[in-house]
């Protein structure tokens, strides 16, 4: 999403790997190398539900592809959300980037309507910025029209539940950028009721040394984003940041293994907004633990296992350097490394998968 120039063969490569691809609107002629090579891969169009973008407007003209709904010059000046103090309200850290009024029927009918027309070439849309509290991108000041964070999101409902039936009926997907939800109890479930995904931006680690444990609004919280959306058949993207490291790897990968299904899909940054290249690949992604043979179950305080045809899935979701907890398996096991073992020990923010010899049931 940084218009970094893809090579052909990058593409190939990539393509046969992944099943969502995020493009830009200017991005066309990838969007159909990308179906060449992968005829299954879905291909999404990014668009910011939340701005217009004025560095995308010149001479009084906007661009005419944009990484929004609605051009900054084209926009009713009645679109743009205000401060307290009547001034227009840009993003904290992002220049150019003008806070929308998402509640305004007009401007929701305009947002869905650019969208859709210029989204021809793609299989979804990518909505960024599915916002939950009213002072995102700038601490302490809420828009005059939204002063709570509850009214922020009855606006975001508003607008998702308004279009809902215009992208269904343009044959488009949509998934939307839900970070943050976990904070705010029910909200990821009653945006996603509007949509058909959600992608979690910030997902178990926001860093090598910080990773999300267990509490009221952790580890469990974002685990049952996608447990919720596998079960309405609806689409959950997970986004942990890391540098590659071991622990941070494989407990986000592991917590991802106890809850996907058909739908999910997971894919690390190191850092945020550094979309230049594909996410890695790893190893593990092409392991094949065989069908699942139920839902994850607690084994011990925080301590999660899910068993598959082919493998075995441990999380430990206690607190950073909390005491290992052993966890005995059924039957021997081969790890990471390529040992076998019949029994794992983790420290807490840990986890990790296992392969076994296949079989179809639990004994």
């Amino acid at each position: 999403m940084n218009s970094t120039p893809a090579s052909d063969e990058m593409i190939t490569v990539e393509a046969r790997r992944r099943s969502y691809v995020v493009l830009n609107a200017w991005e066309t002629d990838l969007a159909a190398k990308f179906k060449a090579a992968n005829p299954k891969i879905q291909t999404f169009v990014y668009k910011d539900l939340s701005s217009t973008r004025s560095y995308a407007c010149s001479g009084g003209v906007d661009d005419s592809d944009l990484p929004t709904g609605v051009g900054y010059c084209a926009a009713d000046p009645s679109w743009f959300l205000l401060d307290p103090d009547g001034r227009r309200l840009e993003y904290d850290g992002y220049a150019g980037h003008w806070q929308m009024d998402v509640g305004n029927r007009e401007y929701q009918n305009a947002w869905a309507d650019n969208v859709i027309a210029s989204s021809k070439a793609f299989d979804g849309v990518f909505m960024d910025n599915a916002l939950f509290a009213c002072d995102t991108y700038h601490p302490g000041v809420c828009p005059a029209a939204y002063r709570t964070d509850a009214a922020m999101r009855d606006a975001y409902l508003s607008l998702l539940a308004g279009t809902r039936q215009k992208f269904v009926a343009a044959g488009l997907e949509t998934v939307a950028n839900l970070s943050n939800a976990r904070l705010h109890e029910g909200a990821w479930d009653s945006y996603v009721e509007h949509l058909d995904g959600g992608f979690d931006e910030w997902w178990l680690t926001f860093g090598d040394h910080d990773l999300l444990s267990e509490y009221p609004q952790g580890w469990s919280r974002q685990v049952a984003e996608i447990t919720a959306n596998e079960a309405k058949g609806k689409i959950t993207w997970v986004q942990p940041h890391h540098s590659g490291a071991e622990q941070p790897f494989r407990y986000a990968f592991a917590s991802y293994l106890l809850a996907r299904g058909e739908r999910a899909a997971i894919s690390e940054i190191e850092q945020t907004d550094r979309y230049d290249d594909a996410s890695p690949w790893r190893a593990e992604y092409d392991w094949d633990l065989g069908a699942p043979l139920g839902d994850h179950h607690e084994v011990a305080t925080n301590v999660h296992v899910r068993e598959f045809a082919c493998g075995t899935v441990v999380v430990n979701a206690n607190r950073t350097g909390s005491a290992p907890v052993t966890v005995p398996l059924s039957g021997v096991h081969t790890n990471e490394k390529g040992d076998s073992v019949g029994s794992v020990s983790l420290p807490g923010t840990s986890g990790t998968v296992l392969r076994k010899s296949c079989r179809t049931s639990l004994p």
